[in-house]
Formats: structure tokens, C-alpha cells, sequence
């Protein structure tokens, strides 16, 4: 995780995608409860299935299993589409933002509808929900990495966390919640 636990109290948006917090996580779920219960933060669930979390939810996405790259594809294209890139963020930390740009261009709302199965105006909200964060959190287990895109879903992820400056910032990030301790450790370092 690039932030700890005790992070989600000072975030602006948790985007919890390929994971069932509330029975995997308890302690976890009960911190990103308080946080958008107490109004401290807004909370979006990418998940087929209807979890404890999206009765928090902002917004619930339920896309297509199998297409979590082209949804976070679509999050991506409407932040560069609308200029809400991290721009100097960016430049600084990262390579070859141009081609991620452009690799992205495509996966209009529409396109990703196509794909995914949510509907585009709910793509859009999400996106909007989390570029317009200051400080944007994103959660992820096994939904995601267990795929044969695993590794192309946790890329995905970190790219959309960078193109909008939301690594190396308190509250922001890309944080993994695996499943026991010891995996949690050895992830972490």
C-alpha cells in the first residue's frame, strides 16, 4: 500500500475496485464507512456484485467481469479528454505519458459501455467523482489481480492513480488489500 490504513480518514474519495472490503477487511471497511458517513470523503464501487459497500456508496458500477482494464481505460480518456491531467505531477514522475494518452483516446464513454455493460453517464460521474479529488484513494484485491489481465488491471490502476498526481500524497494512492498478513507484508515492502 503507498499509504496506511489510518490514511482513509484524510481522503477525498476511496475507489474500491475488485473487492469485497466489508468480508475480507472488516476493520478496513469499518474506517471507509466512518470516513463517508462523516462526510470526509466520497466512495466509489466498481464490483459485478452488489457488496456490503455499495449501501455507501456514491456510486456503484457494475461492470462486465473481465473488463476492468477498459473501464479504468474509459476513467482515463475523460481525465485527458477534459484536461484533468496532473500535468506538472506527471511530468515529474513519470514516462512516456504521451503514449498512455494516446492509448487511451479511444475508450470514449460510449466504447466503454460496449464493453463494460455500465451504463456512460455512470462512467462519467465516477471519473468526475475522482479527478475532482484532491486527494484519491484506490483499493483493490483479488477481483483484480486474480484474472489472466491481473498484472494489466494492477497497471491500469497505477497509471490512473499518477495521471491524476495521487501517488506520494497522504490520503491518495494505490493501496492492495491481500489476504492474509504475510502476503499484506511482503506487498507493502
Amino acid at each position: 500500500m503507498t499509504n496506511s490504513t489510518d490514511k482513509i480518514y484524510t481522503t477525498d474519495c476511496m475507489l474500491l475496485i475488485g473487492t469485497n472490503t466489508t468480508e475480507n477487511h472488516p476493520v478496513i471497511s469499518i474506517k471507509m464507512k466512518q470516513a463517508v458517513i462523516e462526510g470526509k470523503a466520497k466512495l466509489i464501487v466498481a464490483d459485478p456484485r452488489e457488496i456490503d459497500m455499495v449501501g455507501f456508496a456514491d456510486i456503484w458500477l457494475r461492470q462486465k467481469p473481465g473488463t476492468d482494464v477498459a473501464l479504468i481505460n474509459g476513467w482515463m480518456s475523460k481525465q485527458v479528454g477534459e484536461g484533468r491531467v496532473a500535468e506538472g505531477y506527471v511530468n515529474e514522475r513519470t514516462e512516456n505519458v504521451e503514449g498512455l494518452k494516446e492509448a487511451v483516446k479511444s475508450y470514449t464513454p460510449e466504447y466503454v459501455e460496449e464493453i463494460t455493460g455500465v451504463p456512460r453517464d455512470d462512467i462519467r460521474k465516477a471519473a468526475r467523482i475522482y479527478a475532482e479529488a484532491h486527494r484519491g484513494s484506490i483499493y483493490y484485491a483479488m477481483g483484480i489481480t486474480q484474472h489472466t489481465t491481473g498484472t494489466d488491471n494492477v497497471k491500469s490502476i497505477a497509471n490512473l492513480a499518477m495521471l491524476c498526481g495521487n501517488v506520494g500524497i497522504q490520503g491518495g494512492g494505490v493501496n492492495p488489500l491481500r489476504g492474509k498478513n504475510n502476503v499484506q507484508g511482503a506487498c507493502d515492502l
